[in-house]
């Protein structure tokens, strides 16, 4: 068992935290937000995670772990301090490491022995060497401290189960003693170790992220040439996924990628390529298809409506996946804006994230339109004009076709998410378009009202 620091509790610090403990070791998780620290140790996680808080108990209760926002009694004596804090992205896409830098000077002003920094924030390629020579510069005592790079792979949503039944584990160390230790420091984890140097290390966390990025980015670009060529892009994607090259997995077409790590991985990679004089294409590709695809259920339907005014708009899912209260680069935060410049009346639903949404977007009435969060899909829905889905929550995928035509005003659907069936909104008469795929009912709605008034008459 290892005395362990954590620097930072979001959802790496946190998480990482939590499940070191809960293999074994001696843990303390430190923020600098004292009301923050208050309710972790109250049993209350500041983050939504499936399982976690479940865990913090456990372990808090067993006296593994511990919450405070003195970090000099929790590096002093610590064999490894885990940094886990943000690396929020700069307006040039470049990666702000003024958070690393705080909690290294912290470290090397506090450490009384011999300790392992390792690094789990993502940080550019060659950062891990300059945090170890920042913390040289400022060290006070006579101690060996070396720093290591060990990038997570978790998933919102499911980054305690990603952590503690991981496909692999990252580290990149410059000696055996630093290498040593961490392997030692993993070993309750049974799980696969691939040991490299730090940069190569840095770089992994980078090249791996980037790649599922450009392989969603893909998806969408095939999926907007199915629409315009005839062809349905699920179909195309489960051809696609028996071929063991290519996988099942990020092939579903949608309105782009958002989140903590996408987003601002593939900027930064595309900022450091930049600063070394090479254009990386690819990467470059896949940020430009995204950004586009965010807004593209929105000017399907401005190219549908004459405007937004007046009308009540549904919106179904906030956050940018589900599983999780996260709104980071969730397309929501893209569209709900020019919603509310049209003048649309929202009705927003989402099982987790409405709470942090109304922070940015408070409930009422804007210069324009306005904003109301509402607890039940029915109720978002009731009445509509339009209604957009922005993330796959399981509720909203439950809804049956005929809710959308018994509930709204103008059954009128644009499904970002590609959750329902084109076949079965056909056969409830909802106008309903989704991405890669042929609308439903695109110029039968005239026609079928024109039946319904004709058979309400006998």
């Amino acid at each position: 068992m290892f005395k362990i620091a954590v620097a930072g509790t979001g959802y790496v610090g946190l998480v990482a935290g939590v499940c070191f403990a809960e293999r074994g070791h001696k843990v303390v998780c430190v923020d600098i937000d004292k009301t923050k620290v208050d309710l972790m140790k109250s049993g209350v996680s500041p983050i939504y995670e499936t399982g976690l808080e479940d865990l913090m108990k456990k372990n808090y209760k067993a006296g593994r772990l511990e919450y405070t926002n003195d970090y000099e009694s929790a590096y002093k004596d610590a064999d490894a301090v885990f940094i886990g804090v943000g690396t929020p992205e700069n307006e040039d896409g470049s990666a702000n490491l003024s958070y690393i830098a705080t909690v290294a000077r912290q470290i090397a002003e506090t450490i009384e022995k011999d300790c392992l920094v390792v690094v789990k924030s993502t940080v550019p390629v060659g950062t891990n060497d300059k945090v170890e020579q920042f913390i040289h510069d400022f060290l006070i005592n006579d101690v060996r401290v070396e720093v290591a790079s060990n990038p997570e792979f978790l998933a919102q949503g499911s980054a305690v189960h990603d952590t503690l039944n991981a496909k692999r584990i990252i580290i990149g160390t410059q000696s055996s003693w630093a290498e040593n230790l961490l392997q030692k420091i993993y070993e309750p984890f049974k799980l696969p170790v691939v040991s490299v140097n730090r940069k190569s290390a840095e770089m992994i966390k980078y090249a791996s992220n980037d790649f599922l990025a450009l392989k969603i980015s893909y998806m969408n670009d095939i999926a907007n040439l199915c629409e315009l060529v005839g062809a349905d892009v699920q179909d195309v994607a489960k051809g696609m996924s028996f071929d063991d090259r290519i996988g099942s997995k990020f092939l579903n077409a949608g309105i782009g990628y958002g989140g903590s790590c996408f987003p601002k991985d593939t900027k930064a990679l595309e900022y450091l390529a930049t600063q070394n004089g090479y254009d990386l294409k690819t990467v470059k590709a896949a940020i430009n298809v995204n950004k586009d695809q965010k807004t593209l259920m929105y000017k399907k339907a401005s190219n549908r409506l004459i405007t937004f005014n007046g009308l009540k708009v549904a919106i179904l899912g906030l956050t940018f996946k589900p599983g999780t209260d996260d709104l980071r680069e969730a397309p929501s935060l893209e569209n709900v804006p020019l919603l509310l410049n049209q003048g649309a009346d929202i009705y927003a639903y989402d099982p987790i994230g409405a709470g942090n949404f109304a922070k940015v977007f408070p409930e009422g009435k804007s210069r324009k339109g306005s904003i109301k969060y509402v607890s039940n899909i029915e109720e978002a829905i009731e009445g509509a004009n339009v209604c957009f889905i922005f993330t796959e929550w399981g509720e909203v995928k439950a809804i049956d076709a005929q809710v959308y035509k018994k509930l709204m005003r103008t059954p009128l659907v644009y499904d970002g998410r590609n959750l329902h069936s084109v076949e079965e909104m056909e056969q409830a008469g909802v106008e309903y378009y989704s991405v890669g795929r042929a609308p439903a009912n695109k110029d039968g709605l005239k026609e079928l009202r024109k039946l319904e008034l004709q058979a309400a008459r006998f």
